[in-house]
């Protein structure tokens, strides 16, 4: 018995490492890190004085309800996922989850971010939260299968979190700055989700999404928007300026966020004028590097 229990011991931290791992890709744990960073700035750059529960309430519930949508969107998409290489190996299609328990933690979470939220933070921030819920979960997902218009109401849902974490420290959505944040972060989507969207083209293919790289599999369409999406960013970024050097219209923070934009204009361009496995990696590595550091200038330079 003595030789054996180390062994059944091992066995069993395995299987509940594997089910916490499982658990945390239903949830896309990366892309509810993405949207609590968000939320986080979004909550800084309103300034004065805050409460640390409120902050706190702000990204747990947060946090709940996106896991809850990207729980959704894998019970959704279950079938879709075992055709691709990327995410056939998801506990959903895997088979080493059941729908029944992908549903209960659908629920479970949704209802515990969203109470969370009517409770701790303003009306208007949990509406932003439902609606970012329902675009992901009930619009996003569907068109997928159906149209290119999937990247731009992606993009909203995405950039929603940014404007949650705005209302629930108080801001207001009639300051020009929360709309210039809001159309940032919308922007910058474009080319990152481009430069996915072609390194996954296969994929995508496999799976009968349509997106641009499948509608034009030469990446030619992917270019265009990546660079039409970077330049529109470039005068997006000038949007929050116009809200006063107090809050974010530091010179510093502004040349930080134009050197930024240019940097992505010129690597989508490269992308758009030769889409291949190297040019959409650089697009892609600088989408990532783009996103915090624009959002450090925001909250560390401009406050």
């Amino acid at each position: 018995m003595s030789v054996g229990t180390p062994t059944t011991a091992a066995t069993s931290q395995r299987a509940v490492s594997d089910i916490v791992n499982d658990f945390v890709t239903l949830s896309k744990l990366r892309i509810v890190v993405m949207e609590l960073i968000t939320v986080l700035a979004g909550f800084l750059l309103v300034g004065g004085e805050w409460r640390l529960a409120t902050l706190v309430a702000a990204l747990v519930g947060t946090g709940l309800v996106a896991a809850s949508a990207s729980a959704l969107n894998q019970l959704l998409e279950v079938e879709r996922d075992g055709l691709m290489s990327r995410t056939r190996n998801r506990p959903l299609p895997a088979g080493r989850m059941s729908s029944a328990v992908a549903i209960c933690f659908a629920v479970t979470t949704g209802l515990s971010g969203i109470a969370m939220l009517a409770v701790a933070v303003p009306l208007a921030a949990t509406v932003a939260g439902v609606v970012c819920w329902l675009i992901y979960v009930v619009v996003y997902t569907p068109l997928k299968s159906r149209s290119t218009l999937n990247t731009f109401v992606g993009a909203i849902s995405g950039a929603l979190p940014i404007l949650l974490g705005w209302l629930a420290a108080g801001g207001s959505l009639a300051h020009p700055a929360a709309w210039g944040v809001f159309l940032v972060l919308l922007l910058w989507q474009y080319p990152h989700f481009m430069a996915i969207a072609w390194r996954c083209r296969d994929d995508y293919q496999a799976a009968s999404y349509v997106m641009d790289t499948t509608v034009d599999p030469s990446g030619k369409r992917a270019g265009r928007v990546a660079i039409i999406g970077s330049l529109l960013l470039l005068l997006a970024v000038l949007m929050p300026l116009t809200a006063g050097a107090s809050l974010v219209g530091s010179t510093l923070s502004g040349l930080v966020a134009i050197a930024l934009t240019l940097l992505y204009v010129r690597s989508s361009l490269r992308f758009a004028k030769s889409p291949n496995d190297d040019t959409s990696r650089g697009l892609l590595r600088l989408s990532l590097v783009y996103l915090p550091t624009w959002l450090l200038s925001l909250t560390l330079l401009a406050i």
